[in-house]
């Protein structure tokens, strides 16, 4: 930036310049010496400010080169200090804001990665039933296969059918929590049957395994969604039934305190590796044990904690291998 072309300079020297020069002239009638003196120290101070103001405007364009090139993806620049007073304003602000872009670029940086690993994840989910029901599709189109083979490969893609809907409502659901889309709607329910209601499905598998789920919610209620939470306790109380064995207990206990309602998820399972806990809440993880076993999606749990925390509550689960699992979630009673 040339300072002629700067209206700011200009105006300085307009008021400046030609008031030192009338009082040169009008002192040299008196005292050619003292002109030239205020002449000299005109010349001086004007130079000097020049000289000073064209630093000024030089580091003003360096920071203006320095916010072209953050706004053109370039986070990665310095910016000199100043101790000038605005200008160490300006540069503070600037600096403010090329520390939010960092972090606002770590973050979609981070959204971008978990996106790619949850296609992925999603991907693979949904190949190994799709190959399974493929495959079994294939077998009965076989001409030489029993008709008792025929109706037992049928049953399998039925159930191999059923868990590829679930997966895929699963999926869903989770991604309009994840985007925060879901509205909530809100009653007073009592929490007794709300369990009971999430336990249904899964009476006929703890039968099977003769496991005992006790529920003891007598006279307490919630303020929830009651779909969504019967979904959320669902995913729980399955993961329980899953890692408990055969003649296992499962035992489900609620309290009220005047700010929030306790409920204490309890079973006689082999538990949880204590490396496994960190992560035993997060999309698509897997124990070790769970990955060799064919078991779950890693979602229930991760399900189970949206619904929890969108309806402004807490989950957390305490476990111990081979003595069972422990998960209490509290939420507060009079939320709306």
């Amino acid at each position: 930036m040339k300072l002629s072309n700067n209206p700011e300079i200009r105006k300085f020297l307009a008021v400046t310049v030609i008031p030192s020069l009338l009082l040169c002239f009008i002192t040299a009638f008196y005292s050619k010496f003292t002109a030239v003196c205020i002449l000299i120290l005109s010349k001086f101070l004007i130079g000097s400010f020049l000289v000073f103001t064209k630093k000024r405007y030089k580091r003003i364009n360096n920071l203006g080169e320095s916010i072209d090139k953050i706004l053109h993806g370039n986070d990665t620049i310095n910016i000199k200090g100043f101790d000038e007073g605005e200008l160490s304003i300006l540069e503070s602000d600037v600096q403010k804001m090329l520390v939010r872009l960092r972090d606002q670029k770590d973050i979609l940086e981070k959204e971008r990665t978990f996106l790619a690993d949850s296609i992925a994840d999603i991907s693979h989910q949904l190949r190994t039933p799709l190959t399974s029901i493929n495959l079994i599709l294939s077998l009965i189109e076989s001409p030489d296969i029993s008709a008792e083979r025929r109706e037992e490969l049928l049953r399998e893609l039925s159930s191999l059918i059923t868990k590829t809907e679930h997966l895929v409502s699963v999926l869903l659901k989770i991604s309009k929590l994840d985007a925060g889309t879901v509205q909530f709607e809100k009653k007073t329910t009592d929490l007794s049957s709300l369990l009971e209601k999430s336990a249904e499905p899964l009476l006929i598998p703890m039968d099977i395994k003769n496991q005992k789920l006790s529920i003891n919610a007598d006279d307490i209620s919630l303020n929830c969604d009651f779909s969504w939470c019967i979904e959320a306790f669902g995913n729980i109380l399955k993961n329980c039934t899953e890692h408990t064995p055969e003649n296992g207990e499962i035992t489900v206990t609620a309290t009220n305190t005047p700010i929030f309602t306790e409920v204490i998820i309890t079973d006689t399972g082999s538990g949880f590796n204590e490396e496994d806990i960190p992560h035993i809440f997060d999309r698509f993880y897997r124990s070790d044990k769970a990955r060799t076993t064919g078991g779950g999606y890693g979602l229930g749990l991760y399900y189970a904690k949206q619904v929890v925390e969108l309806h402004k509550g807490t989950i957390s689960i305490k476990s111990q291998m081979s003595k069972g699992t422990t998960v209490t979630i509290k939420l507060p009673r009079n939320e709306q």
